[in-house]
């Protein structure tokens, strides 16, 4: 069903362009978020095996705190967090994909989605992260397409020394997303890529993995993941009055808190990916979950 997105998002663009932002941030709200919000689950296991009633509250905590910490950071040196975003943003996108990792291939799935936009349209891929940053970058344009061209050699490098059996697949995976890149403006192209591929990927590993999130399964990824999402959602919409600063449009504002509020969840996604699929730590969540399952009221 996700895949509908993409016939109606570009319709949308082309018949009415004025809407098409609206609708690429709706989607990357209503149909992104969830994905993050299964961080829960995972942490479920081991958090409640050590703090019982409460844990929850001790999940939270500490994950909304380094989310403000990011907030505070866009405030306060909005070029350094775009450049960290973006960085970070490279390789959370990489990394998540299935297969084994290398830092060439990371760099290769993982700059796709940034590098795509900033060379078929640069100047307004470099308008909507100065949107974000809220802050003047008159560089930005030139940066972009700079490290672009340098992703396009780590790509190919990438394609040359690839698993032979499976490149023409991912070449024509590859070409699929330059054209939806190349003939949709950047944000609408990186909606569908963040709510089609990355989000559903990312549900699909944790539904199929019985250790990181032992109740939720592909049945249910959805309904488990509706809680957090719906705080997120609160959350966002009790800071966005912080956004009204006076300049720009609702849809700049909303772009702005939208993109920020990702990378704020970002950094605590990543580190709890990190410490999961870490060998050491898929001992530790197995373990909290067989204890669980022995003592239920611990």
């Amino acid at each position: 069903m996700l895949w509908l997105a993409w016939p109606v998002l570009a319709l949308v663009s082309w018949l009415q362009p004025a809407c098409a932002e609206g609708c690429a941030l709706a989607a990357i709200i209503l149909l992104g978020v969830p994905h993050g919000a299964l961080d829960g689950e995972i942490a479920r296991p081991w958090m409640r095996a050590r703090f019982g009633i409460g844990w929850f509250a001790a999940f939270a905590v500490p994950y909304l705190g380094l989310a403000a910490l990011v907030l505070v950071a866009w405030d306060v040196a909005p070029r350094s967090s775009l450049a960290v975003f973006l960085a970070g943003s490279v390789w959370h996108f990489g990394a998540g994909q299935p297969g084994k990792a290398s830092v060439l291939r990371i760099v290769a799935f993982g700059g796709l989605p940034i590098a795509l936009p900033s060379l078929f349209h640069p100047a307004a891929t470099a308008a909507v992260f100065q949107t974000v940053a809220r802050a003047p970058i008159p560089e930005l344009s030139g940066i972009l397409r700079s490290c672009a061209l340098v992703w396009l050699l780590a790509a190919a490098g990438w394609l040359t020394q690839s698993d032979p059996a499976g490149r023409r697949r991912r070449i024509l995976q590859a070409a699929g997303l330059a054209a939806t890149f190349a003939l949709l403006p950047p944000l609408v192209a990186f909606a569908l890529y963040f709510v089609t591929i990355h989000a559903p990927a990312h549900m699909r590993g944790i539904a199929r993995d019985p250790v990181r999130a032992p109740r939720v399964d592909p049945s249910n990824v959805m309904l488990r993941s509706l809680p957090l999402t719906a705080l997120t959602l609160l959350i966002g919409a009790s800071l966005l009055p912080l956004y009204d600063a006076g300049s720009g449009s609702f849809i700049d504002r909303l772009l702005a808190l939208t993109i920020q509020g990702l990378a704020a969840l970002t950094l605590p996604h990543m580190l709890l990916d990190a410490v999961t699929a870490a060998p050491a730590g898929r001992i530790a969540w197995d373990e909290a979950d067989r204890n669980l399952r022995h003592y239920p009221t611990a």
